[in-house]
């Protein structure tokens, strides 16, 4: 090739030159991140645009991967922690990029539906637009990237119904929609590779068929939400989980004895509308059990008292609290026991007990009164004891 310093071909080399670097990446990829570039902006305080040389080699650009000549991952924005992020709309240009297997945004300002044209993208694997102002629904096409494992659009604006399209995603294996302004019903969900599934924060309604969500799931949250029905039979299935949180919602009927072997950190079931006995067959180990603001009855079980911090406020338990509960209290193995406000009858507690700085009890609002004096929070109201009138029609 002709020197660039010769005179006469200075403007054609120079030209050629260009057209070289152009070429290092396929036109259609150069073309869609030229659109995609021209839609975002960098927010206050990133740069995260200033390598965007469209004269050099785009798969040298921040967040930019290629293999040969076709971008595979495109990660857009900083992302360092407090990184403002990026502005703007996503391009339909996206859909051009057809080697992509991962396309992530930071969190920022981003506006507009999700395009339409990510459907187009059959090796995608990866999808995660999180913590921006994304709008509109979830475009159904998404169920046509069957090779799709982890697809998160949390904390966004977005409105309709999850497509059953979606559900039926086979290698599925991370779907969280969580804080979001989804409403319907929870698809069934096919993959048997699913193992965390959060739709927590939205106003997702309706009830849960037994068979609809699969065995491998290891973390649930569908909390915050009107969804209604009984769970029994649901959760039964799922003794895989490691965490679950079902509160905040209309839920119904009893909770399996089964749910309380599962190998959970949490179990969340508070503010529901589950009734009858809880019975678990052992002893249970997982540290955070929350049962309050239910329609729990019968008496409490002894299997509990190995829980560290234990809510079962604000239902309809009677009887005895039983004296297991007491010994672990005072050498401080139980942390948090939450009794009141319900219809108890006694517990064999000296009232010179001393309860360990770091543990908590409370037992106000029964039908006894607290034989020591505990400090309760500041929603379980000042009366210390329930009226005997209530106590009685319990009994009746």
């Amino acid at each position: 090739m002709a020197k660039c310093a010769n005179a006469s071909n200075a403007l054609l080399l120079l030209f050629f030159c260009f057209l070289r670097i152009e070429a290092i990446l396929d036109p259609a990829d150069f073309l869609a991140l030229q659109s995609i570039r021209k839609a975002l902006q960098d927010m206050p305080g990133s740069d995260f645009f200033s390598s965007w040389d469209f004269t050099a080699d785009p798969c040298s650009f921040a967040g930019v991967y290629c293999d040969s000549d076709k971008v595979i991952a495109l990660n857009l924005g900083d992302p360092r922690a407090g990184s403002p992020g990026l502005t703007g709309r996503l391009d339909p240009a996206l859909g051009k990029l057809s080697a992509l297997a991962e396309f992530t945004v930071v969190p920022g300002r981003i506006y507009g539906p999700l395009p339409e044209s990510i459907s187009d993208l059959k090796n995608l694997r990866f999808l995660g637009v999180n913590r921006n102002f994304i709008s509109g629904e979830i475009p159904t096409n998404l169920g046509e990237l069957r090779s799709l494992r982890t697809l998160d659009l949390s904390y966004n604006q977005l409105t309709g119904r999850i497509p059953p399209t979606v559900g039926s995603l086979p290698e599925l294996t991370n779907l969280i929609l969580c804080h979001n302004r989804l409403s319907g019903s929870v698809p069934r969900f096919e993959s048997h590779t699913l193992t965390r599934l959060d739709l927590k924060h939205n106003s997702l309604s309706g009830s849960l068929p037994p068979n609809s969500l699969p065995p491998s799931l290891q973390y649930l949250s569908l909390a915050w939400n009107q969804l209604t029905g009984q769970m029994d039979r649901l959760l039964g299935r799922l003794d895989q989980l490691n965490y679950l949180d079902l509160s905040l919602n209309r839920f119904t009927g009893p909770i399996p004895d089964r749910v309380f072997s599962f190998p959970l950190t949490n179990l969340q079931l508070e503010r529901n509308q589950f009734s009858g006995p809880v019975k678990p067959v052992d002893q249970v180990s997982i540290p955070t059990v929350d049962l309050s603001y239910n329609r729990l009855s019968g008496q409490i079980s002894p299997m509990l008292a190995s829980v560290q911090n234990l809510y079962l406020n604000n239902n309809q338990f009677t009887g005895r609290v039983p004296a297991s509960f007491v010994e672990r209290l005072l050498d401080a193995s139980i942390q948090i026991l939450y009794l009141q406000h319900n219809y108890l009858t006694g517990i064999e507690i000296s009232p010179t007990a001393v309860i360990p700085e770091r543990s908590s009890l409370c037992l106000q609002y029964n039908c006894m009164v607290p034989p020591v004096e505990t400090p309760c929070p500041l929603r379980a109201g000042k009366r210390k004891t329930r009226p005997t009138t209530q106590c009685n029609q319990l009994k009746t």
